[in-house]
């Protein structure tokens, strides 16, 4: 049997297993407003703990990050994915039977490290199953996963919340990473060069082999570096860098966006599930936005590393003129929570727009078996950076939220000079 786009059914499975890690992973956040006094913690130390439970997810992320990247290159993606996705379902499930902070901080923490593996596994599985010219839209494909995740999260989880209460929420979605696995297995039976469904034409395609000249792109024979040799490498630094200053705006508003409408606007659980989603769908829209921009120029001759910065400073800018729009208007927008939203979209659309092309850059810059490793390393210097701002929050939020959006803004234009420190050759 051959399938035709066989390279389409494998990234579009990696973004709905994408969609179910951000399901599974907003759920806490999106509950804990409603949830927390269960555990007998107090107004006022509220969004200390919440800080507390996302700190243990944090640490066990960026250590998830750097072994899953390692694991990746070591056992392939089809079992990689496979093990990373089994782990994280049975640990959300383990959160309905969370008693007190303590056993909440232990099941947030196997989620993170389990969680982590899909971003090192995405992104080695698009460098295997995508010709350059194509990785930015498939990366944006798989990026949407993350902003369509978040934009389902809220009604699925409000919703079942009110339903079946928070404890069968939790265990009524790691069920859907379990059932993910099925058709994971089933399509994704080997790498391109060896895969049985593979046309010879997407083969070809895929290995660029269409002017009968092969890309080093995917030579997996390449030596695998250790973290060290990694380390003294110029590009290694500008993408962990990169990664350190920008990830933290997204996740800012992944971990307190609920929050934030609660007591800005007294949201209850039912509008929270009504307007959260209205950033995340402008952020999927930019995931896809950004990765065919990239492709685009590309496919004009541009080359791909340039196409992919000049991609990621379009979203810089996108992102730090709506995040001083709104540290100049946040005292107006409490009439309007429909705007907010909408600015909020636009600072999401631009960190879409450009995580894809940035994440992209360890496939571009590194060969084979040291790109699942150069990714885990990015995502685990993202989580680093997305500690400090996570332990920050609670401090610089008690009176205001003006110092949470300026924090925001003052990151985006630091990573854009990270990015520009990359060198444009490929070295391993």
């Amino acid at each position: 049997m051959k399938v035709k786009g066989l390279r389409w059914w494998i990234i579009a499975l990696i973004g709905l297993a994408t969609v179910i890690n951000y399901v599974d992973r907003s759920a806490i956040n999106i509950l804990w407003p409603y949830i927390y006094k269960e555990f007998g913690i107090a107004d006022a130390d509220n969004k200390s703990a919440l800080a507390l439970i996302t700190t243990f997810f944090m640490i066990a992320y960026a250590l998830g990050q750097t072994f899953t990247g390692k694991l990746m290159d070591a056992v392939g993606t089809r079992l990689g994915m496979t093990l990373s996705i089994i782990g994280w379902s049975v640990s959300i499930a383990l959160h309905a039977f969370a008693k007190s902070l303590l056993s909440f901080n232990i099941f947030r923490f196997m989620l993170g490290f389990s969680e982590a593996g899909n971003w090192p596994g995405a992104t080695k599985s698009n460098a295997e199953w995508f010709p350059a010219k194509e990785r930015g839209i498939a990366q944006g494909i798989f990026g949407a996963g993350a902003s369509l995740g978040s934009v389902v999260s809220a009604p699925i989880i409000a919703a079942l919340y009110l339903i079946f209460g928070w404890k069968m929420t939790f265990v009524l979605i790691a069920v859907l990473g379990l059932i993910w696995i099925i058709p994971w297995l089933y399509i994704n039976k080997a790498t391109p060069d060896k895969h049985p469904w593979l046309t010879e034409e997407e083969r070809d395609h895929i290995l660029d082999k269409k002017e009968g000249v092969v890309v080093e792109e995917v030579k997996d024979e390449a030596p695998a570096l250790t973290w060290k040799e990694l380390l003294k490498i110029r590009n290694t630094w500008g993408i962990i860098t990169g990664r350190f200053f920008i990830d933290p705006v997204w996740w800012l508003f992944v971990t307190w966006l609920p929050t934030f409408l609660k007591e800005q606007f007294m949201f209850d659980i039912k509008q929270i599930g009504a307007f959260t989603w209205v950033p995340y769908l402008f952020a999927a829209i930019g995931s896809l936005a950004g990765g065919y921009h990239a492709s685009l120029q590309i496919r004009k001759g541009v080359a791909a590393t340039k196409a992919r910065k000049n991609a990621i400073a379009v979203g810089c800018v996108l992102m730090l003129t709506s995040l001083v729009a709104i540290v100049y208007q946040l005292d107006s927008l409490k009439d309007s929570p429909m705007l907010a939203m909408v600015l909020i979209g636009i600072t999401l659309f631009g960190f879409q727009y450009l995580i894809g092309n940035i994440q992209t850059l360890p496939s571009d810059y590194f060969h084979g078996k040291n790109v699942g490793t150069v990714a885990g390393m990015g995502g685990t210097a993202a989580v680093a950076g997305t500690l400090l701002t996570t332990w920050a929050v609670p401090i610089i939020t008690q009176t205001s939220y003006v110092s949470f959006f300026v924090l925001a803004a003052v990151l985006v234009p630091v990573s854009w000079l990270c990015i520009k420190y990359i060198s444009s050759s490929k070295l391993s």
